[in-house]
């Protein structure tokens, strides 16, 4: 594996390939209520976009709790796509690793990404990636913490950089928004406010408990994104 955190694919996410499982466990609630939030609620006729997808555990819950007709999910992170197909079952799921979605343009009715824009170099050719890649009327859901609005971002953007294979980016929740109003989305957004109880569990990332459950139910932010 390149040590060269330029590269457009690297095997896993994390430095540690068995963070990738520990991450896939701690997320399964949270993406759950992300699924609860998003207002399309019959996806039988729909075809969805899961960006950044590691693993594909977004996807399998949301097939789980609202099946959709077919889905893409993309990542950069070639080991965890190659492990994803061995998970995906009968699931009308394909996978490709990388980052552009040239080639699915006015595919996709619904795109999902779970805290990967802050790892994006160029948040401004995400967007439009993303722009082109939906139908009219398609909704981009684009979720993060990581951003320097969060009072823990200055500590956490050391681990970030220590502890995976990809270049931190510094970016405020204003900026996003900025980026995306004039790529084309209608642009709004809300706090996750994850509303269940979070396990404990000891954690660098967040040794103060307390710390935590602000950073769900305050300060984790969820864009929807439009494009009229």
């Amino acid at each position: 594996m390149s040590t060269d955190k330029t590269d457009a694919a690297f095997s896993t996410w994390y430095i540690d390939p068995d963070a990738e499982d520990k991450m896939a466990d701690w997320h399964a609630p949270i993406w759950r209520h992300l699924i609860d939030l998003i207002v399309e609620k019959d996806l039988s006729a729909k075809s969805v976009l899961d960006f950044g997808c590691n693993q594909g555990g977004l996807l399998r819950h949301l097939y789980a709790m609202r099946p959709f007709q077919k889905a893409l999910g993309i990542d950069i992170a070639e080991a965890s796509i190659a492990r994803v197909e061995s998970l995906k079952g009968n699931l009308p799921v394909q996978h490709q690793v990388g980052s552009s979605l040239l080639g699915w343009d006015g595919e996709f009715d619904l795109a999902i990404s779970h805290e990967v824009i802050y790892l994006i170099p160029d948040i401004a050719a995400h967007a439009t990636d993303i722009f082109r890649s939906l139908k009219t009327g398609g909704v981009y859901y684009a979720v993060t913490g990581c951003h320097t609005n969060n009072p823990l971002w200055p500590k956490w953007r050391t681990l970030v950089a220590e502890r995976t294979n990809t270049v931190v980016q510094d970016r405020s929740i204003t900026d996003y928004a900025k980026v995306f109003q004039t790529t084309g989305f209608t642009v709004s957004a809300r706090k996750l406010e994850f509303d269940g109880f979070l396990p404990y569990s000891e954690s660098t990332w967040t040794p103060d408990f307390a710390d935590a459950l602000d950073y769900y139910t305050q300060t984790k932010i969820v864009f929807r994104l439009v494009k009229p």
